[in-house]
């Protein structure tokens, strides 16, 4: 007996508004702005609100931990209820947050408005998903690294911005300013933003999701928190600990919920690719459909099919983008600040001058790599631009570890670190994740590559900050002090190469199906 076809007849794409790409831009933007003006700012919210530095570096940290939550929940959520729907979502968080915290009376307050903030970070998971449904491969690559360059902020002039403000005026004009592009933002993507149904069938499986949240937040706490806590002490083991055990639940409950969809799939007489020896899928919607004839209602399906992570077109992805942050960020944003303003190990520079030399030119470049990216992504495989990102990072990482008793050379070095990393390499992997994932779960994928983000900042920045706290400690003077957080972050990033050389390519048939969608020539 023949197999009852599965193929579905594609709809109509929606016409393509001229003014996409600026809304999700603005979209976007009013959530970077949150990251990135607020640095300078952190003295100024601590005492305005009276409040310790410990409290003010909690909030950053519940920011962050929340970006990581909302990239995967919020994302696959997409799936089952479309794009536009929970970006509005994510623009009304948004809102609230920045209102909570323009208004704070106090540091509680402050924080919650920081946790809704946070969430809203999965409006770059989703518009990557957005431009995916709705532009051709070419026009994608474009648009993707367009979104990706918003990732820098204004090249990094928004930092320096951030610190005038708080120097004049106080951290609460940042939140007022936040705020109205919030505002503007999600009234465009109402406005500008076509709705497109829906990619999956079936129910959000809101039980993975919460023991995906818990896991999350206890290893990135941990993670942050350890340093100061300490890393032996209770609290840093109970959150790790707690966190892993969480993560392992989940796990346990992916892989029920996977069977589950799997053994529907069979009795309906329709497996997917995804089950072959060599971990590939395809579309596997039907996978987790309408129940059977008699079901009380949709099924619930995996937040992450157990079988797409064991794909090698997942899981070396997930690992590239971790090590890759880990070593990348953690350098830039720890390591690197603290080396070039220390009298007696580096440069002595004031925090201006360190942040104009070695930060801004970086984060500038960035928005210049990444259109680049986004442009060769759909010309010569997202993978290979992976790639290039990926080596490019590491020879600019070993000249600047080799030679970073040399101003100028060090300079040059992390110039170029912001191209390969900040541009090319952050560009591809958003790329590279978009197109990877089968259609029904693309917000999956998308969504843990965008935690992965976080994770990896995270891991970058506590192994640093331990590692020169330990060396310190140790009895290690000068230069000698900062020697194993550079070579530490070297290391991440040749684990970084290594991972990103067995991500598995994207077909060409897979690569191309998309490309008869209506062009948008205008974008």
């Amino acid at each position: 007996m023949p197999l009852r076809s599965t193929e579905r007849t594609p709809a109509a794409p929606p016409a393509i508004p001229r003014f996409l790409l600026p809304a999700l831009v603005l979209a976007v933007l009013g959530y970077q702005i949150n990251a990135t003006m607020l640095s300078p700012a952190l003295p100024d919210i601590a005492r305005r609100l009276d409040t310790s530095s410990s409290l003010v570096g909690l909030s950053q940290t519940l920011f962050f931990l929340m970006a990581a939550v909302g990239q995967v929940t919020m994302a696959r959520l997409s799936d089952y209820r479309g794009r536009k729907p929970v970006m509005l979502l994510c623009g009304a968080l948004l809102i609230l947050g920045n209102l909570a915290c323009a208004l704070a009376p106090g540091i509680s307050v402050y924080l919650a408005g920081r946790v809704l903030q946070g969430v809203s970070a999965a409006m770059f998971s989703l518009a990557f998903l957005t431009l995916n449904d709705l532009l051709p491969p070419a026009a994608f690559g474009r648009a993707a690294g367009i979104i990706s360059a918003v990732n820098g902020g204004f090249a990094g002039v928004d930092a320096i911005l951030g610190g005038r403000l708080a120097d004049t005026v106080g951290f609460r004009a940042i939140f007022v300013g936040g705020l109205l592009l919030s505002v503007v933002g999600t009234a465009a993507v109402a406005r500008c933003v076509p709705a497109v149904a829906p990619k999956a069938e079936g129910a959000m499986d809101w039980l993975g999701a919460t023991l995906l949240a818990l896991g999350l937040s206890g290893v990135l706490i941990g993670l942050a928190q350890g340093a100061g806590w300490g890393w032996t002490s209770v609290a840093t083991l109970g959150c790790v600990l707690g966190g892993l055990a969480a993560l392992t639940a989940f796990v346990l409950v992916q892989r029920a919920r996977s069977g589950t969809a799997r053994t529907a799939a069979d009795g309906d007489g329709a497996r997917t690719d995804a089950e072959r020896a060599d971990g590939e899928w395809t579309d596997g919607a039907q996978a987790g459909g309408e129940g059977r004839p008699g079901s009380p209602g949709p099924r619930t399906t995996p937040v992450i099919d157990i079988r797409l992570l064991a794909s090698r077109r997942a899981w070396p992805l997930l690992l590239t983008v971790t090590l890759t942050l880990a070593g990348a960020f953690g350098a830039l944003a720890l390591t690197v600040p603290l080396f070039t303003q220390d009298p007696h190990a580096g440069y002595g520079l004031s925090a201006t001058r360190a942040a104009l030399l070695y930060a801004t030119p970086a984060a500038a470049i960035g928005v210049v790599g990444a259109p680049l990216a986004g442009y060769f992504g759909p010309r010569v495989g997202w993978r290979r631009v992976a790639l290039v990102g990926s080596a490019g990072s590491l020879l600019a990482f070993a000249v600047a570890v080799l030679f970073r008793d040399e101003p100028w050379v060090l300079f040059a070095a992390l110039a170029v670190l912001g191209l390969t990393y900040n541009g090319i390499s952050i560009t591809a992997l958003n790329g590279l994740a978009v197109v990877s994932a089968p259609k029904d779960q693309q917000g999956a994928l998308t969504g843990l590559t965008g935690a992965c983000f976080g994770v990896g900042a995270s891991l970058g920045t506590a192994l640093a900050s331990g590692l020169i706290t330990a060396a310190g400690t140790g009895g290690a003077t000068g230069a000698a002090a900062y020697t194993g957080a550079f070579e530490a972050a070297l290391v991440l990033l040749v684990l970084a190469m290594a991972t990103a050389l067995v991500i598995r390519s994207v077909p060409a048939d897979e690569s191309t199906h998309e490309a008869r969608r209506t062009p948008a020539a205008h974008l």
